[in-house]
């Protein structure tokens, strides 16, 4: 997959919501990964690329500077991530979704993913205000031996702060392709009100998280081992559990808590990653700030 592939916005196309597109590009280069393309329209960036972990694995940090999405925004983010390269892409804090006003905000990311290369897509976590109405839309395309970890923590309303998701809805999709095979892929609307309280919904509860991870099967002992790692923290009242599907291993979590879903998510990721990546789990400096 190539960068201009993206079907990327133009800051131009709507007179008052933010349009913003931004495009990231990852190559090996001898024995470290360089960040060679960082095109970006509209609010939507990367400032630098950091190695924390050495030069074979780049990190970026993708920065939206208006701080929230309001209603009628448009946010394209486009990541290739080239053969035997390595990425980790995070955010800085927590991405929030506005009031609609009567106009649906939405998301696409787009990440190609090389042969035997490397990306985690880990942003923070996702807050929905009341009467948001968002749009979800992500796609990844991995090549042969490539492997992919991502993770979403969404929370619904600001609880903290004594606001429920008493109206609006969440639209997501979700699709992941090995070699042009599909490997996963989910979709579902999420609306306030009754499917908040259903247990085919999210069961009375604010906060769902999804760790998927994809790449050279991994023993079967890795789905105990995650298990084991994050059931003892729970709460009352939230579930964990821990699947794999020959290739994909999935994690879930479905509490009251962002701070406990990214707590047993992180304990998740910090199995799988040395298993499908090869490198020991090292947390951001950024998600402790």
């Amino acid at each position: 997959m190539r960068i201009a592939d993206a079907p990327l916005l133009s800051a131009g196309t709507a007179a008052e919501p933010w349009q913003a597109w931004l495009a990231l590009g990852f190559v090996r280069d001898g024995d470290a990964t360089r960040l060679v393309e960082r095109s970006h329209e509209g609010p939507l960036r990367v400032q630098k690329p950091l190695y924390p972990e050495g030069k074979e694995i780049c990190h970026a940090i993708v920065v939206h500077p208006p701080g929230g999405v309001v209603g009628g925004d448009a946010l394209d983010i486009h990541a290739c991530i080239g053969e035997r390269a390595g990425a980790f892409i995070t955010t800085p804090g927590a991405a929030k979704w506005y009031k609609s006003n009567g106009r649906v905000s939405r998301q696409g990311v787009r990440l190609g993913v090389g042969d035997a290369a490397t990306l985690e897509w880990l942003p923070q976590e996702t807050i929905f205000f009341d009467d948001a109405d968002v749009q979800l839309d992500t796609d990844v395309e991995l090549g042969k031996d490539a492997s992919y970890l991502g993770c979403e923590v969404l929370c619904f309303g600001r609880t903290a702060s004594g606001e429920r998701f008493a109206s609006g809805r969440v639209r997501q999709r979700t699709g992941i392709r090995r070699e042009g095979r599909l490997v996963w892929f989910e979709q579902g609307e999420l609306r306030a009100g009754d499917a908040m309280a259903s247990p085919l919904g999210m069961a009375g509860k604010t906060v769902c998280a999804t760790l998927i991870g994809v790449g050279n099967p991994v023993p079967a002992s890795a789905v105990a081992a995650i298990r084991e790692a994050c059931s003892p923290g729970l709460r009352d009242g939230e579930t964990f559990g821990a699947t794999q599907m020959k290739s994909v291993i999935v994690a879930r979590y479905l509490g009251d808590s962002s701070e406990n879903a990214k707590r047993v998510m992180n304990h998740a990721w910090r199995i799988l990653r040395p298993l499908l990546t090869g490198r020991d789990a090292v947390i951001p400096r950024i998600w402790n700030t």
